[in-house]
């Protein structure tokens, strides 16, 4: 079961952009708040690209991660400065990460050279590291899917609960759910009917085919709050298939 606070969150989702918005709001109500939801949302996405696309220790990229938040985000309004109308937030979240990294990756080599070099030689080194990932790297867009996915099992959840529709997210978890997630094989219809009380494995399955409907509707919602219409819903959603279908591979 959810605790009070996770289901309050969830009943009353923000959108990224309304968060983005409230965030640029200084001293506006619920700004430290909405700063909070959306480092939360990211802020796993970021490290595991640190971790495995840049190859950094994960030691130095809590630092570079505090370091990111610290002077981009809260000391120079990093957050403030993202358009919905110039493309993905996470996409200009990572760049702005990337740079900072770069930056970082510069400074920390100019402190090794004499004062006579170091210009020369940081500047010159640094360019190996711009080039190490694109825009949006492998990791990163895994990390993000992963959390997309697990946030509309949330509010599936919520949705269920809400409705005291337990039967309708049992049967996800026992027959989609858990086996996704690798812990058991899909629960038998029969035994379906015997736990959740249905007249029959077709009432269960009939059960099954709402389940997978509503989780529809919840991935469609979770991507809809930083999706700008329709067409980048749907954009947004093979963006997903393809994400997890190349991991699988």
């Amino acid at each position: 079961m959810l605790d009070d606070t996770c289901r309050a969150r969830l009943s009353f989702p923000s959108t990224h952009w309304s968060l983005v918005t409230r965030v640029g709001q200084p001293n506006g109500a619920g700004q430290q708040q909405a700063l909070e939801q959306l480092l939360i949302r990211y802020l796993p996405a970021l490290k595991a690209h640190l971790l495995h696309r840049r190859k950094i220790a994960s030691d130095w990229a809590a630092d570079l991660l505090q370091g990111f938040i610290t002077d981009k985000i809260l000391e120079r309004g990093l957050i403030e400065q993202a358009d919905r109308e110039k493309g993905r937030f996470r996409t200009f979240l990572l760049k702005a990460l990337d740079n900072y990294v770069v930056s970082e990756l510069r400074r920390e080599r100019a402190k090794k050279r004499s004062p006579g070099d170091a210009a020369f030689v940081t500047v010159d080194e640094a360019r190996d590291h711009d080039g190490l990932s694109p825009p949006v790297s492998d990791v990163f867009d895994l990390a993000w899917a992963r959390e997309v996915l697990a946030e509309a099992v949330r509010w599936m959840q919520v949705e269920c609960e809400k409705s005291r529709r337990t039967d309708i997210w049992g049967v996800f978890k026992c027959r989609v759910l858990d086996p996704t997630l690798g812990q058991t094989e899909p629960l038998p219809y029969e035994q379906l009917v015997e736990r959740f009380g249905f007249q029959s494995p077709t009432q269960a399955s009939n059960v099954l085919i709402t389940a997978k409907r509503m989780f529809v509707r919840m991935l469609r919602s979770v991507v809809g709050e930083y999706a700008r219409d329709e067409t980048d819903i749907d954009a947004e959603l093979e963006d997903l298939k393809r994400i997890l279908f190349e991991a699988r591979a």
